[in-house]
Order: structure tokens, then sequence, then C-alpha cells
């Protein structure tokens, strides 16, 4: 169902302070992941330099190239999530987090070592990686990945990144808005008419509207990301092992969003959506 259409009471007459403590802690500590420490800010941290300079250090060209490499990257993840991820016991295994740094390790050392020219190689890798990572993490939460609209929501994942507030992007004008909330909003209804679609017609025509808007919306806030990662492996010193750290960060980040994000859905699904977004919003800012 899409959550956007769900009645919402203002949140002065929900009952949120019934809530038992260890859902608000749950809250606590999901917000503090969504709402804080974008990518950017651990790269910054990790190499001890603004990835924002590195950023301004990349050629013009680079631009088209990455987001050339993300439009690729989501049709491709965009596949995975319609035609695999549903295919697996709904009851999850431990997910294999390790596992999924350890190859996005070895992928981060070969574009550490040859530079941006592996992006269009390297970054559909990743990103089906960190998808499986996603998806194994949204099973291990009560996520149902029969149901097409869970699966798309492994995809929404890449558009929850902290460091790009709702004012810094062209699908959510409300900058008064929580960040996260208001991606989700946004993406609500783009979710919805995607999977509708999806169960309809398949994947036979990914030029639809649906798909093509879902898809972008994902893209211009990942491309974002993905130009900060690429802006950190370009600095010369950084070399194989310094990729490997960066891409190790980069699903790593990733995880954390998703871990957050489906925490929030199975609190959504356990006392509602409106008393739980409420309860969100009402928690004291740091």
């Amino acid at each position: 169902m899409d959550e956007s259409s769900e009645p919402q009471l203002p949140a002065r007459q929900l009952p949120t302070h019934q809530l038992p403590d260890y859902v608000l802690k749950e809250l606590a500590e999901a917000r503090e992941i969504l709402e804080h420490r974008g990518i950017a800010d651990r790269l910054t941290e990790m190499l001890g330099a603004p990835i924002t300079a590195s950023i301004k250090m990349l050629p013009d060209s680079a631009e088209k190239a990455i987001y050339g490499a993300v439009d690729k990257s989501l049709s491709l993840a965009l596949d995975f999530a319609v035609n695999t991820l549903g295919d697996k016991d709904p009851v999850a295994p431990k997910p294999r987090l390790f596992s999924h740094k350890l190859m996005a390790g070895l992928s981060g050392a070969a574009g550490g070592a040859f530079g941006g020219a592996t992006i269009a190689a390297e970054l559909p890798f990743s990103t089906v990686l960190i998808l499986r990572s996603v998806a194994d993490i949204a099973r291990s939460l009560g996520e149902d990945l029969t149901d097409m609209e869970s699966r798309l929501a492994c995809l929404e994942v890449f558009a929850l990144d902290p460091g790009h507030s709702p004012g810094k992007s062209s699908n959510v004008e409300d900058d008064t808005e929580i960040g996260y909330l208001a991606v989700r909003l946004a993406m609500g209804r783009q979710i919805h008419e995607a999977s509708q679609h999806v169960v309809k017609h398949g994947l036979t025509n990914k030029a639809a509207p649906p798909l093509v808007q879902f898809i972008s919306t994902i893209g211009k806030r990942f491309g974002v990301v993905v130009s900060e990662k690429l802006a950190a492996q370009a600095i010369p010193v950084i070399g194989a092992v310094g990729g490997a750290l960066i891409n190790t960060y980069f699903i790593d980040h990733y995880q954390n969003l998703a871990r957050a994000h489906f925490t929030i859905r199975r609190l959504e699904r356990e006392h509602g959506a409106a008393l739980i977004q409420a309860a969100y919003r009402s928690l004291p800012r740091k």
C-alpha cells in the first residue's frame, strides 16, 4: 500500500507517549543514522580533508561518466530487485554483511589502483552487491520480499544518504520537513506506481513513466554520493588499499541506512505508520 496515502493525524493528536521506551530508543538510533553523517562526512573523517575540495578537482567529463554509470547501475539493480529478490526463502538467514564488505573492498581496490576509468565496470557490481546486502537486512527485519513494493523499498535505500537534505534535492521541495520522512513521502507514490506497473507489465518497457521517474529520483541523489566516493578514490595517494577501504565504507554506509530504514518500517507495521512517524518527528534533535 502507498504509505503516503494513509490518513495522517496531526502529531499532537497521536498518543506517541504510549509507545514503549524500547521503541523510542530504536527510533532515536535509526534517526541518528538517517539524519546525520552522510558518506561525505565519513570519507572526510577517514581522509582528514574535506571531500568537497576533491570534488572540485574532478574533470568536467567526470560528471557525465558518473551519471551514465549510475543510470546503468540502477537499471541493473532494478532488474535484480524485480527478478531475484523475491525468489529466496522469506525466513531470512543471517545477513552476509561481512562477505559483502569483503567483496566490495576487493572491487574498490581495483578502482583505487586504476582510478575513475573503472567506474563504468566497478559501480554496477558494487551497486548490486549493496542491494543484495540491503535485501538480506530487509528480510532479517521482517520484510516480505515476495511483495514488489518491499523489493523496491530496497532500491529506495540508495536515495537515503543524509548528507543530501531535502533542500538540496529537486525532488523534495519542503525544506521544513525532516529529511528521511521527506524522502519517504516524495518516493511513496513513485514506489507504489512503479510496483503496480511491474506487477502488470514486468520490465518489458523500462522507458515507462513510472519506472523512469522512480529510477531518476534515486539516481539524482545516488549520483551525488557516487561523485563523493569517486572524488575520494581519485586522490593520487589513495591507491588500491585506500580504494578498498573507501568501498568498504561505501557498503557499510548503505548497510547502516538499510538497517535504520527497515527498522522504522518494521515499527510502522507493528504500531502504525502515522504513530511511528509522529514519534520520529517529536524526538528531541541533537
